[in-house]
This record gives structure tokens, C-alpha cells and sequence, in this order.
């Protein structure tokens, strides 16, 4: 049979002038320059090879990680390393190479740092590769898909439902192309391309099919770079990422004054010795840069993208991991997710006394006619092949928003016929008699097509209307083995699942039903959905699910959602889904999607499978809780360290510790124990509000804990006397900000597994062997002198450490977070 479809004579074989592919557009006046000449054939080989020669090819670097370079230059070039550094340098200057541990050991977290994002991006390239769309492109008389970054100036390239337009060019062909620009321009109407219209990168087709000659390919199309930063793996946003940004930002404007006071202070102190004033004006300065804070969270992230590639979860964001973590809504579309992509025909019911061999030939030639099925008319062509000789003289593909396609034949004996094939409640009028049979078939899950004959043109804008019912196609969709289990895990924790799907509303409801969902008895029909946003967030808190929403329903909703405070992820595999997962806070795509909904989300399924997305949750949470526990380490030492330099500053006394001294005292209490806690397994839930959660501990700890330090060295000042004694003050504070901090670390810890109180041990054990070992206490000038000192600065400690505990409960009682 051939196929052919109304196409602008003058369209496919009209020639004209080549065009500049970097001419520019006036933006005020536009201009466009007149198509090139299109190539049915496409390019030849010769002609490939030339333009590669002349570096005409989209060699725009699309990524879904940051370049080494640029992994490299945010570990190392950051605010506080220049600071230590700076720091580092001096004390490798005027002091022994004990008091210049702490440089060290930030070379080797910025080395991990590096090491763990590598080993991420060698992780999601590879991923990217299997993700990456593939165009296809006419070359030689042959089609084929190829890399994306092979495609050169005047390539010809064929579109068809859900692909996304990879550069910019002018159509040669076009049967009912229907392009979604809303990405670039927001305007949600698709747009009808005829030949010698323009396309534009970054767009997509949710309708029809044709093939346009690329006119502007690499750096020279302006939307293609702006389509591959809007899918680039970025560190962008998050409200983790933002509220550690905030903590340092209030921690440098507290250093600058505090450093300062501190400088002029041990200068004056140690008038005599300036050597060491430098070295404990350093040792006061260090500690209170929270250095690893940030490398930990890039290591969380990055080993969570690791763990997740494992299982075929492409994270094309960073922030995705978290930010499906504090998802509460989850909007499922139906097709494609719940269930899998295929259908079989389960029955053909002929109505009207209509000849059922008949319907199978229209059926079948209804199939030959749609050179880009879907999922529903491929279970057609599946279960009625071709086998009639009709000519199609007209041909109108399936849209999201028609919810019907259909075509013209010539049928051989002199009759044409116009056929309709889509969704019964939408080609029919209410009440029709048909209607009451469909309904038993949704009612059971199953889903059916209608085939009407329509007595108007195909072009006419009323064709579906007054349309004559010939038969019933039923479908069975095979639901996905894995997603019951799924929504029971949502369910189960207190995320909120919504159903939306463009399908019959009852036969939505059945699907849902099966799978267990609560609330699906109670199935929306969209179609009545309120307009009002207020009114709809109603209804769709109300109810879980909701069918026959058109693709601008979806985003409303998802809009409506988030007007109400929700963080709203939004999965789907169909161009009808791309406007909703865009503006959803997480987008979810599978593997086996369209590129358009590949290229807009932010996490992609490449195995297909809704299973994962609890991984993915848990992976999330992991991070989010972790981060948070040792922020709160982190910034106790923040606080101490400052108020410990205050009231050095206000008593006009020798700063106590050495850099050596708080190196040691933050590697056993913060930094060893914070690596591991940071990738500890964590199944709490994410909650907001992550600097007022921290910083409700880390205060009080840290004031506490600073407190009872200088107390120690205060007593510890009048109790030792002599030309040594400063060496047993500072033991004896030492012993208490240990103490103290191994406390709150302890707090921090729990619930404790045995690995938690292995950890806390272990630290303690390596200050006990530092503290009995004679050349350790000579490496760090650690020595305990006496027996009444130690004690009381374990008695200091144990008071510090009660009343820390006590603070941290009253603080969860008054101030829950």
C-alpha cells in the first residue's frame, strides 16, 4: 500500500539559495533567510566529509558532567583554602612542622574530594552514552541514527512524535507536524509546520512527522547551547547546598574581627616571642574554618551518584538526589510507568452489524498510515497487519491534546472514507449507547479505542463530530510487576502519589486499583477539573486519581501542587509528559522515553524501571540526614573556636592551643569520624530548614563546650607555676575540649550500631595513646602534669558534657525543626 499525506507541493523539492548558517536574526525585525535547498537523499558521503573539513559539524560539547578542569578548580581554588593556605605557608615559615598538620590534611581531603567527583562523572558519562538521544539522519539515500555532535551543516533530519529538534533548520517535509516550542518561547499551543518553516533546537514534536535540512549546527545556534545547559549535570541550587553557602557566609564576617582582636592580642602577649605569637594567633584562626563541610557534602553527592549509576539511574543534576528526598507528591503518569509500554488486543467488537473483516482491513490500513505508531495502534498493526490495497490520500497522527488520530483512503471501489480512531468519550457525544458498553470494559482496567467514520475532510476542524461508531478496539496494558510494591514503599512514607494520566478516567481507576493505591475508587475525570488554582489544589488534594488530562492540565497541576507548599516529582515517559516534568521540582524519565522528556528531566530510569526510584529516595535521604549530623560537628568546633579567641581577646591571655593541638583534636572528634558518618546508611526522613536544624545544636554545643575549656585553662593558669607551665595548662584544656567534643560527637552518633560505638571508641583510644606514648607527647606537646589538674579537667568536662545533653533534648522539645 502507499502512503501519502497532504503535503505543500512546493514544499520537499524546491530549491533556493544556501544560507549563512551564523547569519543572525534582527531581534526586533526578523528577517529569515530563505531556506536552503532540501535533499530528500540527504547528504553523500563527499559532501559530509567536506563540511567536517570546514568544521561545520555540531561539535557543541553535550555533557552530563562537569569537566575535569572544572572539578578540580571548585575543590581546591575556594575561600577557606585560600585562607589556610595563606595560613599554612607561615607556619611552614616560623614554626615546627607539627603546627603545620593542618595544611596537610586539607591536601588530602581536596585529593578525595577530586578522587570521589572523578570517579562520579567517569560514572554518569557512561551512563550519558547509553542515555544520549540518537537522531535520524538521511545520508546517502539511508537513514540512520547517529551521535547528536556528528550531525553537520545541511544534514537532513527526520522527526516523529516525542523527538527533540537537536539543532536548528528549515522543514522539507512535513506531514501534520505539530512542534512544542513552550520551552523556548512558553507558549503551550503546539505549533502546525509546513515546509520552509523554521525549527528550533530545544523544541520538540508532539505531533505528526517530516524532515528538516539543519541550517545552524555547534556554538553557532544559539538555543542548542541554551538546550544543553538546561540538561547539563549541574551543581545548581539545592536547599542543602544553599544553606552551607549561608552558614560560611556569616562564618567569614565573624572570623575577620575575631582574627583580627586575636592577632593584636598574642602580639602584645608575646612581645618577646613573636614566633609563637604567630603560632597560636594561627592556631586560634584554623578551627574556625569549617573546611571540610563542603568537601563532605560533594563527597555524600558524589558517592550517591556512584551507588545510584550502579542500578542505571542517571542523575543529570546533582540536587535531583536531594531534592526527591524531601519530595511529599509524587505524579505518576499512568502509561509507560505503571504500566509497561506495550499492549495486546484483546478483542474486536464490530458495532452496527458492521462486517468484522472489514474492520480488520480499515484497522490494518489505519496502521500503514502512521509511520511513527504509539504504543496503542502498534498492538493494532501488531494484531491486524496490512492487507488491503487502499490508497491513503490523507493522514492526521495521534495527539495528547485530539485524543485521536485518523487518515483518508481511496479504498479501491471508487468510495473514500474518512476513519477516526481514538478515545470513545472524547468522539462520542454523552449518553450515546456505546458509551454504557465501554464503561464495563474500564471498569476493568481495560482500555478502548474507538473506530468511527466521519463524514467531513480530515482537515476539518469539526471532523470528529456527528462521527458514526464501526467498532471497539480493547486493549489489555500489561502493568509493571514492580510498581505495586513501589506505591506501597510511598505510601508507606508518607509521600503522596497522584495518578494522572490522559486515558479514561474509570480505566485509570481500575489500573490504580490493581495496583493498590489508596483512593482510587474515587477517579477525577480532568475534564471537570475547577480552573481556579485554588479550587483545583482542592480537588487534587481530595482525590489520587485523575484521567483524561490534557499535557497543560498536567502542568497546571503540577503548578497548583507546588502553590500549596508541596514538593512535587513528576515521572513520565511520553512527549504529553515534557510541560509537567519541566516544571516539576524533580522530573523523572525512563530510559525508553522520548528525548524530549530524557533531555528536561533531571533523574532518567535507563533500565525502566519504577523500582528504582525508592533507591533513589533512600540515596537522598542518606545524604541530606548525614550532612546534616556532621554539619553540627563541624560548626561546634566553628562556635568554640570563636568564642574560645573572644575571650582570649577580653582576658588578655595566651591563646592555650598550638595548630597541632586543634589538628589533632578535630581529626579524632571531627574529621575521621565525619567521613564515615557522612556515608553511613540514613533512612530518616528529609526534613526543611536545614541551617536553623544545625545551627540549634551546634550554638549551644559549641558555646558549652568553649566555656568549659577557657574555665579549665583559667583554673589551670593559677594552679601551675613556673617557666613550663603553659605546656600543662594547655594538656589540661586540651583534656576538656576533647572530652567535651567526643560528647557531642557521641550525641551525634546515635542510635548507635556497633560500627557508631566502635568509631567513638576508637577516637577516644587514639587520644589515650597520644596522651601515654612519650614521643607522641613530645610531637604534640601533651603532657598531663599531676594528678589534681587532670581530674578536674575531667570533672569540668563531665558537667560540660551533662549539661550539653540536657540542652540538646531541651533544644528538640522547644525548638523542633
Amino acid at each position: 500500500m502507499t502512503q501519502r499525506a497532504k503535503i505543500d507541493q512546493n514544499g520537499p523539492d524546491r530549491a533556493g539559495p544556501a544560507i549563512d548558517a551564523g547569519a543572525e536574526l534582527d531581534p526586533v525585525h526578523p528577517v529569515r533567510p530563505p531556506a536552503p535547498r532540501f535533499k530528500p537523499a540527504g547528504l553523500t558521503t563527499t559532501e559530509v566529509a567536506e563540511r567536517v573539513a570546514r568544521g561545520e559539524v555540531n561539535d557543541v560539547p553535550v555533557r552530563s558532567s562537569r569537566a575535569t578542569v572544572d572539578i578540580v578548580r571548585g575543590n581546591v581554588f575556594t575561600r577557606f583554602n585560600a585562607i589556610i593556605g595563606v595560613l599554612w605557608v607561615i607556619m611552614l615559615i616560623v614554626a615546627p612542622i607539627q603546627d603545620s598538620l593542618f595544611g596537610f590534611v586539607i591536601v588530602a581531603n581536596t585529593g578525595i574530594g577530586i578522587i570521589q567527583e572523578l570517579r562520579a562523572k567517569k560514572t554518569l558519562d557512561g551512563l550519558a552514552v547509553i542515555g544520549e538521544a540518537k537522531p535520524s539522519v538521511r545520508r546517502d539515500g539511508r537513514t540512520a541514527e547517529i551521535s547528536t555532535s556528528e550531525i553537520v551543516l545541511g544534514d537532513v533530519i527526520e522527526l516523529g512524535p516525542g523527538d527533540k529538534v537537536v539543532v536548528d533548520g528549515s522543514v522539507g517535509e512535513a506531514d501534520n507536524l505539530e512542534i512544542d516550542e513552550s520551552l523556548l518561547t512558553g507558549e503551550a499551543d503546539p505549533v502546525l509546520k509546513k515546509p520552509g518553516d523554521q525549527v528550533m533546537s530545544g523544541s520538540f514534536v508532539v505531533a505528526g512527522g517530516g524532515a528538516f535540512t539543519a541550517t545552524k549546527v555547534g556554538r553557532e545556534a544559539y538555543a542548542a547551547q541554551l538546550a544543553e545547559e538546561a540538561s547539563r549535570f549541574t551543581l545548581v541550587h539545592s536547599e542543602l547546598r544553599s544553606g552551607i553557602s549561608t552558614i560560611l557566609k556569616y562564618v567569614t564576617w565573624m572570623m575577620i574581627p575575631t582574627s583580627i582582636g586575636l592577632i593584636i592580642s598574642q602580639l602584645v602577649v608575646k612581645e618577646n616571642n613573636l614566633g609563637d605569637a604567630i603560632a597560636r594567633t594561627v592556631g586560634g584562626i584554623v578551627p574556625m574554618i569549617p573546611e571540610g563541610l563542603v568537601l563532605l557534602t560533594s563527597v555524600a553527592f558524589a558517592v550517591g551518584v556512584i551507588r545510584l549509576g550502579r542500578k542505571q539511574c542517571l542523575v543529570q543534576e546533582l540536587p535531583a538526589i536531594e531534592g526527591l528526598a524531601r519530595v511529599d507528591v509524587v505524579c505518576l503518569d499512568k502509561t509507560g510507568t505503571l504500566t509497561e509500554g506495550g499492549m495486546d488486543v484483546t478483542e474486536l467488537r464490530a458495532l452496527g452489524g458492521t462486517d468484522p473483516a472489514y474492520v480488520k482491513k480499515v484497522l490494518g490500513a489505519l496502521g500503514e498510515s502512521d509511520p511513527r505508531p504509539n504504543a496503542s495502534l502498534q498492538a493494532i498493526i501488531d494484531a491486524y497487519p496490512d492487507s488491503a490495497e487502499w490508497r491513503c490520500t490523507e493522514s492526521l497522527p495521534f495527539s495528547s491534546a485530539r485524543k485521536y488520530s485518523g487518515a483518508s483512503f481511496s479504498e479501491g471501489d471508487g468510495e473514500n472514507n474518512t476513519w477516526l480512531l481514538g478515545a470513545p468519550d472524547v468522539l462520542l457525544p454523552a449518553g450515546d449507547p456505546a458509551l454504557d458498553e465501554i464503561s464495563g470494559l474500564n471498569e476493568q482496567g481495560l482500555r478502548v479505542l474507538l473506530l468511527a467514520r466521519s463524514a467531513r475532510e480530515l482537515d476539518d476542524a469539526a471532523v470528529a463530530t456527528a462521527v458514526r461508531p464501526t467498532a471497539l478496539v480493547v486493549l489489555e496494558q500489561r502493568l509493571r510487576p514492580e510498581a505495586a510494591d513501589t506505591l506501597r514503599y510511598f505510601d508507606d512514607q508518607d509521600v503522596k502519589a497522584k495518578v494522572i494520566s490522559g486515558d479514561n478516567a474509570v480505566s485509570v481507576g481500575a489500573v490504580a486499583g490493581k495496583l493498590g493505591l489508596p483512593g482510587a475508587e474515587n477517579t477525577v475525570d480532568a475534564r471537570r477539573l475547577p480552573a481556579e488554582r485554588a479550587d483545583m489544589v482542592t480537588v487534587l488534594d481530595e482525590n489520587s486519581v485523575f484521567g483524561r488530562v490534557t499535557p497543560q492540565q498536567k502542568r497546571d497541576m503540577v503548578g497548583a501542587l507546588q502553590s500549596k507548599g508541596h514538593t512535587v516529582a513528576m515521572t513520565g515517559d511520553g512527549v504529553n509528559d515534557v510541560l509537567a516534568l519541566k516544571d516539576a521540582d524533580i522530573g523523572v524519565s525512563m530510559g525508553s522515553g522520548s528525548e524530549a522528556t530524557r533531555a528536561v528531566a533531571q533523574i532518567v530510569l535507563l533500565n525502566n524501571s519504577f523500582s528504582t526510584l525508592p533507591a533513589v529516595v533512600a540515596e537522598g535521604r542518606r545524604v541530606i540526614g548525614n550532612i546534616t549530623r556532621v554539619a553540627t560537628l563541624f560548626l561546634t568546633k566553628t562556635v568554640y573556636s570563636v568564642l574560645l579567641a573572644i575571650l582570649v581577646v577580653c582576658s588578655q591571655v595566651e591563646y592555650p592551643f598550638l595548630p597541632r593541638h586543634l589538628t589533632l583534636l578535630s581529626t579524632l572528634t571531627i574529621g575521621i569520624p565525619a567521613f564515615f558518618l557522612a556515608l553511613a546508611p540514613n533512612k530518616e526522613r528529609a526534613r526543611p530548614h536545614f541551617v536553623k536544624r544545625v545551627m540549634r545544636y551546634a550554638i549551644p554545643g559549641g558555646a558549652i563546650a568553649g566555656t568549659a575549656t577557657f574555665v579549665t585553662y583559667l583554673i589551670a593558669r593559677h594552679y601551675y607555676t613556673g617557666p613550663d607551665s603553659l605546656k600543662a595548662e594547655t594538656s589540661a584544656a586540651t583534656l576538656t575540649l576533647f572530652l567535651t567534643s567526643m560528647w557531642v560527637l557521641a550525641i551525634i552518633a546515635r542510635p548507635y550500631t556497633w560500627w557508631r560505638v566502635g568509631l567513638v571508641g576508637a577516637m577516644g583510644g587514639a587520644f589515650l595513646i597520644v596522651l601515654v606514648v612519650p614521643w607522641l607527647q613530645d610531637f604534640f606537646q601533651l603532657k598531663l602534669e599531676g594528678v589534681t589538674m587532670p581530674w578536674i579537667a575531667v570533672a569540668v568536662a563531665a558537667g560540660a558534657a551533662a549539661l550539653i545533653e540536657f540542652t540538646f533534648r531541651w533544644v528538640n522539645r522547644r525548638f523542633p525543626a
